[in-house]
């Protein structure tokens, strides 16, 4: 075990996955592609972008939360989108998101990149979110 950094495991539906949920090394946290899926479930909330959208960003509070950081201390985000005609939704939907849990962030953005990829974990996934973060 490193001492430099801290590993926080991923489970869906109490089982563990092969992946962390995130690293922290020093001050940096690093989360592992958050999805629509479910923790309780592991399986996709819907086939409605804005809502994978919503559940992804829940999953990175969680995370974040756990690491010992916040969605205000989000530094870059890299959206991965199956379908890039969804980028709209899935923009307004984590602008939403902000307003409500991290205002500042609508008012100061974090650097973002976005992709179009052939394809996401899940054949229904849509977006999956990848996110850095400071620590508070």
């Amino acid at each position: 075990m490193n001492p430099k950094k801290k590993t926080h495991l991923l489970e869906y539906g109490g089982k563990k996955q092969r992946f962390a949920r995130s690293v922290v090394a020093g001050d940096l946290v690093f989360l592992s592609g958050s999805s629509g899926r479910t923790i309780a479930t592991g399986e996709v909330s819907s086939d409605d972008p804005a809502e994978q959208t919503r559940v992804a960003l829940d999953k990175v509070k969680i995370a974040l939360e756990e690491a010992g950081s916040s969605l205000e201390n989000i530094l870059k985000v890299v959206i991965l989108f199956k379908d890039i005609s969804h980028y709209e939704t899935v923009k307004q939907a984590e602008y939403d998101y902000y307003k409500e849990f991290a205002p500042a962030l609508a008012e100061e953005p974090p650097a973002s990149t976005v992709y179009q990829v052939v394809s996401l974990s899940k054949e229904n996934m849509l977006v999956e979110f990848d996110i850095v973060a400071i620590k508070d």
